[in-house]
């Protein structure tokens, strides 16, 4: 039977919490459906990848539009998002001094410049999608986490929505192009994750799963219902189970597909040439 509990703080007065055996985020679950190999060199390997110019663009534009909800509702304009370009990329290259050698080679600072174009066209776009003087989050970048069958499911939630009714609207900004229709399912999953974490530290199914895509500026919303997030938490733990095998066997195999052209460790994959580094002793207990 699943056990469940809010979170590994706060058991259930008079039990004992559950053993912790592991941790799962949506992002390390979906690495591990799209290619174990590739879960096996970020997790238990912990292989370093070069930051990009475009995921570290990511982490800017999101650093913006959680300071954006500070300011009085009436001050939310997109000049004033721009105007927080700087200060956040100062906070991003304090957090991660390594995103700084991305413009090394930029010389007369034309690259960087261009650059923080793009994020400030990627604000406007924002702005095309939702007025957010007009919102009140309930919750941002939030920590969420709740412990299932000893596997710690966690991740950090971008917004939060809570309406007077008591209604749970999940949103996720995404600062590259929405997918097309035959990908939809794993564009939501990581969303599906965090409503089944929601779900379960809450009591409460949101009512919507919003994805909003910047770069065209289009939304995927969703709606799931009780029955689904059950058999969703039923794919994690199915998932855990194998990674568990992979530990136990060192056996983490290569998917390979045409996310392999994005991939950062071909380098050590044996489907183009690679070796794997020897298989770690130590047993490996997050992702």
């Amino acid at each position: 039977m699943t056990q469940v509990m809010a979170t590994a703080q706060t058991p259930v007065e008079g039990e004992l919490p559950p053993v912790v055996l592991g941790s799962l985020s949506p992002s390390r679950a979906a690495d591990f459906k799209s290619c174990p190999l590739l879960y096996r060199f970020r997790c238990i390997d912990r292989l370093p990848a070069e930051p990009s110019s475009a995921a570290v663009r990511g982490t800017l534009v999101h650093a913006v539009l959680e300071s954006l909800f500070d300011l009085p509702s009436a001050q939310r304009t997109v000049e004033a998002a721009r105007a927080m370009l700087p200060e956040a990329w100062a906070q991003v290259r304090e957090a991660e001094p390594g995103v700084a050698a991305l413009f090394a080679a930029d010389t007369d600072g034309t690259g960087f410049a261009e650059w923080m174009a793009s994020a400030a066209a990627l604000l406007g776009n924002y702005f095309a999608l939702e007025d957010p003087g007009r919102l009140e989050p309930a919750a941002r970048e939030e920590r969420v986490e709740v412990v299932v069958d000893g596997v710690r499911l966690r991740g950090i939630v971008d917004r939060l929505d809570v309406s007077p009714a008591g209604d749970l609207r999940v949103v996720d900004y995404k600062t590259g192009a929405s997918p097309r229709e035959a990908f939809e399912a794993k564009a939501l999953f990581q969303m599906k994750f965090y409503a089944l974490v929601l779900w379960r530290t809450r009591g409460i199914v949101p009512r919507q799963l919003r994805l909003m895509y910047l770069a065209d500026i289009d939304t995927l919303s969703y709606a799931p219902d009780a029955d689904e997030l059950a058999r969703f938490e039923r794919t994690l733990m199915a998932i855990w189970a194998a990674i568990e095998r992979g530990m136990q066997t060192g056996d983490f195999r290569p998917s390979p597909s045409r996310l392999c052209d994005w991939c950062d460790f071909k380098a050590h994959c044996p489907e183009f040439g690679g070796t794997p580094p020897p298989f770690p002793q130590l047993p490996v207990t997050s992702g």
